[in-house]
């Protein structure tokens, strides 16, 4: 069964910091494509970062809204994915799910709320 599960999310005031984590189980992550979406309040989906693999690897995308704040760890040998928030404002509230890039299969997201 293919699972992704996301937590650490929560409140945090402006100019605060979040890790996000990201298990994975049921399919081999470390060949697989992975990106960390958001949907804002009353908002679609937005993308905010792609972590790729094979040929790639080593090499993270990032939305210009998030890029030098954010930064996407992925670490193959725990089937783990991270994404640490830095400087965060309240446009960044928004829930946060991990996704399979090839089919956007993705986890029940979790809560960043930015606010003081």
């Amino acid at each position: 069964e293919i699972r992704l599960v996301e937590s650490g999310g929560g409140l945090v005031q402006p100019g605060g910091s979040l890790r996000l984590s990201c298990a994975a189980s049921g399919f081999p992550f470390a060949s697989t494509v992975m990106k960390w979406v958001r949907q804002p309040p009353g908002k679609g989906l937005e993308w905010v970062s792609t972590s790729f693999v094979g040929m790639a690897a080593n090499i993270t995308t990032y939305a210009v809204s998030v890029k030098g704040r954010f930064t996407t760890i992925r670490d193959d040998a725990k089937n783990m994915l991270y994404l640490q928030m830095n400087n965060l404002t309240p446009d960044d509230s928004a829930v946060y799910f991990c996704a399979r890039v090839q089919d956007d299969w993705r986890g029940q997201g979790t809560q960043v709320t930015v606010s003081s």
